[in-house]
């Protein structure tokens, strides 16, 4: 999905909160065009410069919240949910109107994000799995629209949900337009029931 958006820029290409490179890698193999990875995280970075080695793609550290680019970007994309890691509306509206004013004019702004199921909450909300020899143990907040993640060691991760309506508010207030709202990668309709909200964005 983000490859073929990328397929379609016309000018620089930028993946915001990029990590280990799972994304903008192969979106760089699959076009052959540079891009631009910003991540906040040394380590995240570190591995994402070793997987990439030889090919176009430029690895910066910087955090979204401070978000400026040396050039308007054609395209700045946030895969795998990344934008939950924001807390709350302040920060993404922040994260929100630096994309826009780093953008071309015609410029896209996209991402997804899951869409909050009370029925999935409930179900996974205490459950504890293990997965590559890690445990997790999943626990809902909804008064705080958060998600904790905890690991069996200790370590903590946790996301702030949104609803469609608060994505859409935060992409009126930064003055970008919605270009298409998704239900899946698959770009199949945005239904009642689906997972995801898949958002593509543009800058008027």
């Amino acid at each position: 999905y983000y490859v073929d958006l990328a397929r379609e820029a016309d000018g620089p290409i930028v993946e915001l909160m990029v990590g280990s490179g799972r994304v903008a890698i192969e979106v760089v193999r699959a076009t052959g065009k540079p891009l631009l990875g910003i991540d906040s995280s040394p380590a995240m970075l570190a591995v994402a410069r070793r997987r990439s080695a030889g090919l176009p793609l430029e690895l910066r550290l910087g955090d979204v919240l401070d978000l400026e680019l040396d050039e308007p970007a054609a395209l700045v994309y946030v895969p795998y949910r990344s934008l939950l890691h924001l807390r709350g509306w302040n920060e993404k509206r922040r994260v929100f109107e630096r994309v826009a004013a780093s953008l071309r004019p015609g410029g896209r702004f996209a991402f997804n994000a899951f869409a909050f199921s009370h029925r999935v909450a409930a179900q996974l909300d205490g459950q504890t799995t293990e997965r590559d020899g890690i445990v997790t143990t999943l626990r809902y907040a909804p008064a705080d629209n958060r998600v904790d993640i905890e690991r069996d060691d200790g370590a903590l991760i946790r996301l702030w949900w949104a609803t469609k309506s608060e994505w859409e508010g935060l992409i009126d207030v930064a003055g970008l337009e919605v270009e298409a709202l998704y239900g899946w990668f698959d770009r199949r309709p945005l239904e009642d029931d689906s997972p995801e909200l898949v958002f593509v964005t543009r800058k008027t």
